[in-house]
């Protein structure tokens, strides 16, 4: 056995400090007479002394996580004010509080990290997983959190099949779901059928934290396992079924409900107060008073009593709410270039100072076009590489990136960022150049070379070539910008789009129907090639959205979805070999293989470069690092600690 106290990624993000430099690092050790300390909130104080609540050193792990504060110990108290958007903004939630895993990262993204399992030990191919927990850690409601709790969130939950139709990526190998059992009280092991050598780096992502998400001693009371009572009680309540029922009150990682019950026991650092449900204006979130974690003179964590999620209907609501000084810190929906002259302008008047985040994504504007598409014509158009070759020859992206990105960016498809050692010329170059004759030719030559009296080509059956492309505005409105001027773009070669802004719950409805005829979306995988694979083949569910029904197929292991071709199977057989080793050489071998194969096969179209983005700080707000990483599998600000942020007076 291995034993690891945190786990380094090595030359994978080596070049990634250079972009976040300075940042100071999180201790991860930490003494009981440290933790022993008598600090906390005022309020949870008043509590105690009132008989209302244990004694803080009743409340703590023997070993509580103690975090160096970013620059130095702080004081408790006040709301913290942070923007969300509509209906379905709740990894805006997540991102800033739902962190609470067995690991985390650092914060330069560069190392695995304990975090409520304080050790590990992992057998010699990586398929053996051993977590230590944090002995007397407990929930929100002062439950003990122990091995059963992790037992029981994957093998009652996750594992079952009514709940969940395929066994998540990050818990399974090979087509086949992880064991978890029990060793002792605040021990468990995980047991793979194959090597799963990135599995303490998928643990550390949103997408990793179902061992921690689920307290057995409240959600087992909506699962039948554990009472064979509750489909009347779900219908008593109004729930289609158990299933609804149990989502509606444990939530999972990416959906709305998982802010919506005031009741549902958390590890977060704050719970829930007014809930994330239908007409809300805020979702509020009050200090969990059991929280596991201290600064290094025994102060329990966090320090702001409060967090006060304001939601906007649109983009200009929070950027008002910004410039006159009622948000405290935020980069989420506003972190796009036209906004940042604005931002900068008002920096003295809103009290604030801006944040710099270096961006993890490899595409600002990925186009998905639906290669599975329902309809045999749509399906066959877009099936066909030449047709979305020519469409990326007719792209003028230097005239997008001038005018949406203020010339701060180069054309690009896809792939690891040009300064990742995995770096792939052509899946990244080829393509980009702009060229409208050699678009009209291979389209002529593709079978639309008739048009109708509006310029626009005509499908063999007749019909024009016209399909809208699905994007949320609420969340990336510089892509509506640059769908805008791909429109333009387009027409001029003979090709009609719409460009379909609608609201986020309808766009992954639509995606989860397989009913867009296209998508636009940030591609990722620029620093983390093997943490969001989605556009190198169809590894998300949700994300590869040119062929969602093959990633259907790839993640229920046959079961689900439509059967891709043998192209795409060789790349789920090569990534399932790379995230089998532990040896770095032989995964980049693995990987090049798969990039050699998405080349060839083109299967999406890319715009340009992700740019960097920004957000703002309240200058009265402290600990708050300035540069981060900007990514989904680094959940900014989360890996931050928001619970060490503090205010000054």
């Amino acid at each position: 056995m291995r034993e690891k106290q945190g786990l380094s990624l090595g030359v994978t993000r080596r070049t990634f400090l250079a972009g976040v430099g300075g940042a100071v690092a999180l201790s991860v050790a930490g003494g009981v007479a440290k933790a022993a300390s008598s600090g906390e909130a005022p309020q949870l104080a008043a509590l105690v002394k009132d008989g209302k609540l244990p004694a803080l050193k009743d409340r703590l792990p023997e070993n509580p996580l103690v975090v160096t504060p970013h620059e130095k110990i702080g004081t408790y108290g006040g709301t913290l004010r942070r923007g969300i958007r509509g209906s379905s903004d709740h990894n805006g939630i997540l991102r800033m509080v739902g962190n609470q895993g067995l690991v985390r990262w650092n914060l330069e993204f560069t190392e695995v990290l304990p975090n409520l399992a304080e050790k590990w030990e992992i057998n010699a191919d990586a398929s053996e997983f051993t977590f230590y927990l944090r002995k007397g850690t407990k929930w929100s409601d002062g439950y003990p959190f122990t091995a059963d709790d992790v037992v029981f969130a994957i093998e009652d939950v996750v594992k079952n099949k009514e709940l969940y139709g395929s066994t998540p990526a990050q818990v399974s190998i090979g087509g086949k779901a992880v064991d978890v059992a029990k060793v002792d009280d605040y021990t468990v092991k995980f047991k793979f059928a194959a090597p799963n050598a990135l599995y303490l780096e998928n643990l550390a992502t949103p997408l990793g934290q179902h061992p921690t998400l689920f307290a057995k001693h409240y959600c087992s009371k909506f699962l039948p396992k554990y009472n064979t009572s509750i489909e009347a009680e779900a219908k008593a309540a109004g729930a289609a079924s158990w299933t609804e029922f149990f989502r509606s009150k444990c939530g999972d990682i990416e959906i709305p409900s998982r802010w919506s019950n005031v009741d549902k026991p958390t590890l977060d650092p704050w719970v829930v107060k007014e809930p994330y449900s239908g007409g809300a204006t805020r979702v509020v979130m009050t200090r969990n008073p059991y929280f596991w974690q201290v600064d290094t003179e025994g102060n329990q964590l966090p320090y702001v009593d409060e967090i006060n999620f304001g939601i906007s209907q649109d983009v200009e609501s929070l950027m008002l709410n910004v410039i006159s000084g009622k948000i405290d810190i935020q980069e989420r929906h506003i972190s796009t270039l036209a906004n940042k002259p604005t931002l900068s302008e008002n920096a003295k008047k809103g009290d604030y100072r801006l944040m710099t985040l270096v961006p993890s994504a490899a595409q600002q504007c990925q186009i998905y076009l639906n290669i599975t598409h329902k309809d045999p014509a749509m399906r066959t158009m877009f099936a066909d590489k030449s047709f979305r070759q020519a469409l990326s020859f007719g792209l003028n992206r230097q005239e997008i990136i001038d005018i949406v990105y203020f010339g701060q960016s180069e054309g690009y498809q896809t792939g690891p960022r040009p300064t990742h050692p995995w770096y792939h010329e052509k899946l990244a170059r080829q393509l980009t150049e702009y060229d409208q004759d050699k678009a009209n030719a291979m389209l002529d030559k593709a079978g639309y070379d008739k048009k109708n009296d509006n310029g626009i080509r005509l499908r063999p059956d007749g019909q024009p070539i016209f399909f809208a492309i699905d994007v949320i505005p609420t969340l990336y409105p510089d892509l509506v910008d640059t769908l805008e001027l791909v429109k333009a773009q387009w027409a001029q070669i003979g090709v009609d789009i719409k460009v379909n802004t609608i609201e986020r719950a309808l766009y992954y409805t639509r995606g989860d129907d397989n009913a867009h005829d296209a998508a636009v979306w940030p591609g990722p995988g620029g620093l983390d090639p093997m943490l969001d694979p989605r556009d190198f083949f169809a590894f998300h569910p949700q994300g590869s959205r040119y062929a969602i029904p093959w990633a259907q197929w790839y993640t229920s292991n046959g079961q689900k979805g439509q059967e891709p071709p043998e192209s795409q199977k060789k790349r789920f057989k090569l990534f399932d070999e790379a995230r089998s080793t532990a040896d770095l050489q032989k995964r980049g071998e693995k990987m090049k293989e798969i990039f050699d194969i998405a080349a060839d096969e083109f299967e999406t179209i890319g715009v340009c470069l992700a740019v960097g983005g920004f957000g703002i700080i309240r200058n009265n707000l402290r600990n708050v690092p300035e540069t981060e990483p900007d990514s989904w599998t680094w959940p900014n600000p989360g890996p931050a600690l928001p619970q060490q942020f503090f205010f000054t007076s």
